[in-house]
């Protein structure tokens, strides 16, 4: 289903993406339990956050605490979506699923077939790192990056520089907030279209070319403008 760095857990802040630091371990979740769930849509906002895996999974990797989705125990983080009132929705990216499920009509119920990963490792602790000192090969400082990439061979990269990390991070917040989604790698592409831009018109043309299928309002361009300018001087 998806695979975690650094943790058995099912900790959807722990995703696997397109960077693999040389030091972390990489942990994969197989298909557990289907489960299907009805839902009232008593509000506009269910308070799902959706994120892929890029190989056409959708997974609920956060539920906002007293929404309409918290109430409903069945249905957890982690947790894969694979229709909505039974249309498919294998093969659909996290922003696709999102939309879909903010047009559906509120005062309406609808189901969820949902497949869990499946429950293991719940009894291992975290590693101590008791090993010999200076045994197994030595990788480094760990501050390279693998950057995995569909077409052509992947690569070793720098880390990102401080101010594209904390521009990166406010701009996938400003994905969860307008769009539902959390989706390093594209804020990641945002950051990197933006950060020589002189102003929002720019940035908008470049994401117009680049991003256009995503149809960005003009308000989300703007913020996201505002906090890539307000990483790069510091503003944190």
């Amino acid at each position: 289903m998806f695979c975690t760095l650094n943790t058995h857990k099912v900790d959807m802040d722990k995703l696997l993406g397109g960077q693999i630091g040389l030091e972390d371990f990489i942990f994969a979740h197989v298909k557990g339990q289907r489960k299907e769930v009805e839902v009232f849509k008593s509000e506009e906002a269910l308070g799902l956050t959706i994120t892929d895996n890029g190989a056409g999974y959708a997974f609920i990797k956060r539920i906002k605490e007293g929404s309409v989705i918290d109430h409903i125990q069945l249905i957890s983080v982690g947790d894969m979506i694979e229709a909505i009132n039974g249309q498919s929705l294998l093969g659909c990216r996290h922003y696709e699923v999102a939309r879909l499920l903010k047009e559906l009509p509120r005062g309406r119920t609808f189901t969820l077939k949902l497949t869990e990963p499946r429950k293991a490792f719940d009894m291992i602790g975290v590693r101590s790192g008791g090993g010999r000192p200076g045994s197994g090969p030595q990788l480094g400082t760990g501050r390279g990056t693998l950057r995995l990439r569909s077409r052509g061979p992947a690569t070793v990269e720098d880390v990102p520089s401080a101010f594209e990390e904390k521009a990166i991070e406010k701009v996938d917040d400003l994905l969860e907030s307008y769009m539902g989604i959390r989706d390093t790698e594209l804020a990641a592409t945002m950051v990197e279209l933006g950060k020589d831009k002189r102003n929002p018109d720019e940035l908008a043309e470049a994401l117009d070319e680049r991003l256009g299928d995503f149809a960005f309002p003009d308000e989300f361009v703007f913020d996201v403008w505002g906090a890539i300018g307000d990483a790069k001087v510091g503003r944190f």
